[in-house]
């Protein structure tokens, strides 16, 4: 977008941009969100930024009116495959916080330096910036929906300190962690309650949100490890720092439709990379608006674009174990699949912190490499599994958020039993890649008779949706599992 289109946007307090940029304006020194109900100032005081952080390191504090970081994030950092977005996902993840700049550049194949200056170039901020940014987002997302001690949430959030924590609040948003938190409704309801880790968030997103996510996740559900219906979803995780277990839940008839994550167990030092993979699983940076509005242009499309408006792209809590899902998936049906996996998941280990139904987590690779009695199937899929596990389990093979399409495929192709279709999910989920079409799925060929009969004269590979192929891959997974219509009996005497 130029500095017009975004000012026209600004202009119509546009809810739809929230997130995708921040407004700073010269005369008052602060910078909102695009849909702040302030007077729009002037263009000639305005500068439009990229990030929240590069408003910070251009001397802009928080809107205490609009609270701009109380967005959902912009869906760039998944349509841009240049360093830059590979960066903020890793970021988002947390690897500043575990692993510092020099860990985050290994990653990302470039020294400290030079990713200072690509970011700075392409974002307005270096990483350490854009990592303090995302501190202080976590910390307000804390602050203002739990009742969580301010030193929990301090360490919670990633900083080092409670006086760094202290100090970052008051320059971001011009307010003591207190005041800030007097901003907002925490208590029991929405808290920890006590002697629990439990907490209770809400989750932002930019509307319509079609539910059939959670439709998706609980077909695929792993009994122990997964439970889910169609308006919710629960699962054990691995973390860097321990196991987790959370829910997500959707309610359709409030007035505002909220999305809840209640945090069941959690070391702190892992929320704000929970927060992240959950954010991720279930799409919610994404930007419905446009999506749509591509989609429903493809008259094969349009009628499923309007009977599921904003519907998400499932995303993925461990890369490993996706690629693991998907070695399984390949060629079998979602409920083989599914079979299949649950035998394999009986050689992951009790769950740290079990709770509702929920005891086992996920096998590591290490534990599958070992499992081979486990595994059913045609001997040369059950052999290229555990070869690949073995070879993440070792270590030779390492991919993640932060990974590119190229890098990606040049990872796993080599992989025997590993093709272009395995490759394209593990891209859609992991990376959140928008543009990836399956064409040779055999769900997605029958969701294209469902949909199409035939009759088009579009694209084959659905070029017409680009950007935005992988969502027309989700409408097309969804038309293939629709039962398909009865015919009607005539009565008798009638032809």
């Amino acid at each position: 977008m130029d500095f017009w289109q975004r000012y026209r946007a600004i202009d119509a307090r546009d809810p739809r941009f929230d997130g995708q940029f921040f407004t700073a304006v010269r005369t008052t020194g602060i910078y909102c969100r695009p849909s702040c109900p302030a007077r729009t100032p002037k263009p000639s005081n305005v500068t439009f930024y990229e990030t929240s952080a590069a408003a910070h390191e251009a001397g802009y504090r928080a809107c205490k009116r609009c609270l701009p970081e109380a967005v959902p994030g912009t869906p760039a950092w998944n349509v841009r495959q240049d360093i830059a977005g590979r960066a903020m996902r890793l970021i988002n993840d947390g690897v500043i916080n575990r692993d510092g700049v020099a860990g985050l550049a290994a990653r990302l194949g470039y020294s400290p330096r030079q990713l200072n200056r690509i970011l700075g170039q392409e974002l307005g901020a270096g990483p350490l910036a854009l990592a303090r940014a995302a501190r202080a987002q976590t910390a307000r997302t804390l602050l203002v929906s739990t009742g969580m001690k301010l030193a929990d949430i301090a360490f919670a959030a990633g900083f080092s300190s409670v006086r760094q924590f202290n100090d970052t609040i008051a320059e971001v948003f011009d307010m003591t962690p207190t005041a800030l938190r007097n901003t907002g409704r925490h208590g029991p309801a929405g808290g920890a309650a006590a002697g629990s880790t439990a907490l209770v968030l809400g989750l932002p997103y930019r509307p319509p949100f079609d539910p059939g996510i959670f439709t998706f996740l609980a077909v695929r559900a792993i009994p122990g490890i997964e439970e889910g219906t169609a308006t919710s979803y629960a699962r054990t995780l691995r973390l860097p720092h321990g196991d987790a277990r959370f829910r997500v839940e959707y309610d359709a008839e409030a007035r505002e439709r909220p999305l809840t994550l209640t945090v069941g167990a959690v070391d702190l030092r892992d929320l704000a990379a929970l927060l992240s993979r959950v954010r991720r699983l279930f799409d919610l940076d994404a930007d419905p608006g446009a999506i749509d509005g591509t989609l429903a242009a493809d008259p094969r499309l349009a009628a499923s674009v309007a009977a599921a408006p904003g519907m998400r792209m499932p995303g993925a809590v461990d890369p490993q174990e996706l690629l693991v899902r998907a070695m399984v998936g390949q060629q079998v049906t979602v409920a083989a699949a599914r079979t299949a996996l649950t035998q394999l998941c009986a050689a992951g280990s009790p769950a740290g912190a079990p709770g509702d139904g929920l005891d086992r987590m996920f096998p590591t690779p290490a534990e599958i490499a070992a499992a081979g009695h486990l595994l059913r199937g045609p001997r040369r899929r059950t052999e290229s599994l555990l070869h690949a596990a073995e070879a993440m389990a070792r270590g030779r093979l390492d991919f993640g958020y932060g990974d590119d399409l190229p890098g990606l495929s040049a990872a796993l192709l080599p992989l025997p039993g590993v093709g272009p279709w395995t490759v394209g999910y593990v891209a859609m989920r992991v990376l959140g890649a928008p543009d990836i079409f399956l064409a040779n799925d055999a769900a997605v060929r029958n969701g294209i008779r469902a949909l199409d009969n035939g009759g088009s004269v579009l694209s084959p590979d659905f070029r017409e949706t680009s950007p935005w192929r992988s969502y027309a891959t989700m409408h097309l997974w969804r038309a293939a599992a629709k039962p398909a219509p009865v015919p009607a009996v005539p009565a008798k005497g009638m032809p």
